[in-house]
């Protein structure tokens, strides 16, 4: 009998129970539904939980070299999308990790389009950074022996990248399922009343209660990323890391708050924390912290900040809370790098920004990413010098420094083939740009305008072609990309452990796809060295400090600074180096900058007023691309002192370093095809690379400070 009564009483309280649970559902709370808030609200265990993706392989024949005391230079990319990406897959891509990995290591790939996609040289580490959101669920759609394939809202998809269907004609019918019929799938919960959402409640996995997202169609993609990543791992030869894209934004105007993470080992959660865990960056770092507590590190690095539209280095947190030396220290330890160059623009600094930087105009891309219409991007809070000012600012009011990162460079690949090199650019999106005619560096064919017309309009565009003196342009936005960049560790060895520590530590460059070397040392003893002896390197890391450092007050003395640029053995000539230094002034309490000359090419010195090389007449033939010869130096090494340096002032320096001018990657698809340069876009670039600073931390100050917003008093000394 009592078992017949507790048993009445249990078939009465489940649907009380779940009758109470859909009545959180309808509470109006902040007028959004509030279960959806309660599952951002809890970290999801799933992402917390730990595999190890060890794959069993034969050793590889390859001799393992020697690690080198004094570090190497290893040229990687740690930004690329493969076929699990949502985007990638739309616009045509079907190349796999393992493609993307051969890719890196010399071979050649295909193409969307058809033509073979292949290095220079190979690379040293790579990571396949696939989008965390939705992965691998848009070939999951395509697919139609998949169950999720049956829905109606993945119909659009079904056999999208079928062989006769890549071609540059599908651009149209792929833009309006990007811009239309993706946007209307992706984020598709299960009605209110679905079971589905209690359990997604109950296993604390917000992904679960989406009705167009599989659970193990996810995880399945996230472990053929993780394991090809360890099977192409070949330690002291290439290296390879386990990663994905962390893909969000802010809600205010769509600003890009994207970020790449990487792992430091075999080992990474069971599927990746996305936006659909939440929007917000802090919560990123904060399951971060959880993995590094479990065991598993990772490093997290911003990119396209100037998509951000002012809101990547922002004064004040995602919530709009102060900053202080909490949230710094929480995002310094989680982020220790940025991506200052890929193809989508260049992050160093703007024009509007750095108006006495004559080589500020660079590669600047100047709308927000996926913008549609395209929409300024505003440049304050989204360039890495203002960065490092803003950092300065901060830390000069007390509330830390939140913005003390290195520079590395990436590509952003989304065919899994980064495309660096100016004179071979096959760009980013597959069939959408893939060919030089959608991309606008050469007229339009009058059968092709249509077609563009049609592209264009299903992406929303308000503009599709411009008439230019040669003929009819497409006006994609496409002209704005570049062949860019490459990230570059200074590693004992070429392996995970010792290029992970690299990032960590800070000691990375980035270059705009050229492999320029750079080193970057200070100290007070500097000019003790030979510049031209042997021991050059070793005794720069015993006397002083290298990039990605502080540099800490020494009494009265000055620092001094190494710098040794190398060209590219397949580049142009160098043509300067520069030192980039900005400061607190205290007297003032405002950030300042100035940009020296320390190395000029070619025997030049360096004016002491204008603190610039003179011309050393480099020039471009337009009309073939040649460069000029027997001009530039192949290296440039020097020691330079800050002639305007000031003990008390708190400051950063990083180095770039400036190649010849060589064509632009659009005047080389116009000089091949038979066309001149198209006259709106610059003809040349200057090939370049950028180190992680070195920071000069002053001894305490007699400096007191109030927050932001305030007046900076100076205190009386008896």
């Amino acid at each position: 009998m009592k078992f017949k009564s507790m048993l009445k009483k249990i078939i009465v309280a489940i649907p009380l129970v779940y009758i109470t649970f859909l009545g959180l559902v309808y509470i109006d709370v902040y007028d959004s539904r509030p279960i959806i808030g309660l599952f951002k609200k809890i970290q999801s265990d799933s992402a917390l939980e730990i595999v190890d993706f060890s794959v069993d392989k034969k050793d590889t024949e390859n001799p393992r070299p020697e690690a080198n005391p004094n570090r190497n230079p290893y040229y990687g990319d740690l930004h690329v999308h493969t076929k699990y990406s949502f985007d990638a897959y739309v616009f045509g891509v079907t190349a796999s990790p393992d493609d993307a990995y051969r890719y890196a290591k010399g071979e050649g790939i295909k193409h969307p389009l058809g033509y073979e996609m292949k290095l220079r040289e190979p690379l040293d580490f790579y990571s396949v950074t696939d989008h965390g959101f939705y992965m691998g669920m848009i070939q999951a759609y395509a697919d139609t022996s998949t169950d999720i394939s049956q829905n109606e809202f993945a119909k659009p998809f079904h056999n999208l990248n079928r062989e006769d269907n890549l071609t540059v004609e599908s651009a149209g019918q792929r833009s309006n399922i990007f811009s239309s019929v993706l946007g209307a799938t992706i984020i598709l919960p299960y009605p209110d009343w679905h079971p589905k959402l209690l359990k997604a409640w109950l296993t604390k996995n917000t992904q679960s209660a989406l009705q167009s997202f599989d659970y193990d169609i996810h995880k399945s993609a996230w472990a053929d990323i993780a394991r090809s990543a360890n099977e192409h791992n070949d330690p002291g030869n290439f290296t390879t890391f386990i990663g994905y894209e962390f893909t969000t934004s802010t809600d205010v105007e769509g600003g890009n708050l994207h970020r790449n993470v990487i792992f430091n080992s075999s080992k990474a959660s069971i599927r990746p924390w996305t936006r659909i865990d939440s929007t917000n960056p802090e919560d990123l770092w904060t399951w971060q912290d959880n993995l590094r507590d479990k065991g598993v590190d990772t490093i997290a690095m911003p990119h396209n900040s100037n998509g951000s539209n002012g809101q990547m280095f922002e004064m004040e947190t995602f919530r709009g809370n102060a900053i202080d030396s909490e949230y710094a220290e929480k995002r310094m330890r989680n982020e220790p790098v940025v991506e200052i160059t890929q193809v989508k623009g260049t992050s160093d600094t703007h024009p509007l920004l750095s108006p006495d930087d004559e080589w500020a105009d660079f590669e600047i891309m100047d709308v927000r990413v996926g913008s549609r219409p395209p929409t300024y991007s505003k440049p304050s809070g989204s360039y890495v010098r203002e960065a490092y000012l803003n950092g300065l600012t901060l830390d000069f009011t007390k509330q830390g420094n939140p913005y003390k990162f290195g520079l590395i460079g990436s590509s952003d690949t989304h065919t899994g083939a980064g495309a660096f090199d100016e004179s071979n650019y096959w760009s980013k999106v597959g069939l959408l740009d893939g060919d030089a005619e959608n991309r606008g560096s050469v007229p339009l064919a009058e059968e092709n305008v249509a077609r563009l017309d049609e592209y264009m309009r299903a992406f929303n565009q308000p503009l599709s072609t411009i008439d230019l003196e040669q003929g009819k342009y497409a006006n994609t936005g496409f002209t704005q990309w570049g062949a860019s960049g490459l990230a570059v560790a200074w590693a004992e060895e070429n392996t995970r452990d010792s290029i992970f520590k690299a990032f960590k530590r800070k000691e990375t460059f980035a270059t705009t796809g050229t492999r320029i070397a750079v080193r970057f040392f200070a100290g007070y003893d500097m000019s003790s060295i030979d510049l031209n002896s042997e021991s050059l390197i070793e005794e720069s890391y015993a006397k002083g400090v290298t990039m990605g450092a502080d540099l800490l007050q020494d009494d009265t003395k000055i620092p001094e600074f190494i710098v040794w640029a190398q060209k590219d053995k397949n580049g142009a000539p160098l043509q300067r180096v520069q030192i980039i230094k900005g400061w607190i002034d205290t007297n003032s309490g405002r950030p300042k900058e100035i940009v020296y000359d320390v190395a000029c090419s070619d025997g030049n010195t360096v004016d002491p007023v204008t603190n610039r090389c003179p011309d050393n007449g480099a020039r471009v033939n337009i009309s073939d691309c040649s460069i000029s010869n027997n001009v530039g130096s192949s290296e440039l090494k020097t020691i330079w002192k800050d002639p305007d340096f000031s003990h008390a002032d708190k400051a950063f320096y990083y180095v770039r370093v400036l190649e010849n001018p060589t064509c632009r990657w659009s005047t080389w698809d116009a000089v091949k095809r038979g066309f001149m340069p198209r006259e709106d876009l610059h003809e040349t670039i200057q090939e370049r690379a950028w180190s992680s600073p070195i920071w000069y931390v002053p001894n305490p100050s007699d400096v007191e400070v109030i927050p932001l917003g305030g007046t900076i008093r100076m205190r009386t000394i008896d």
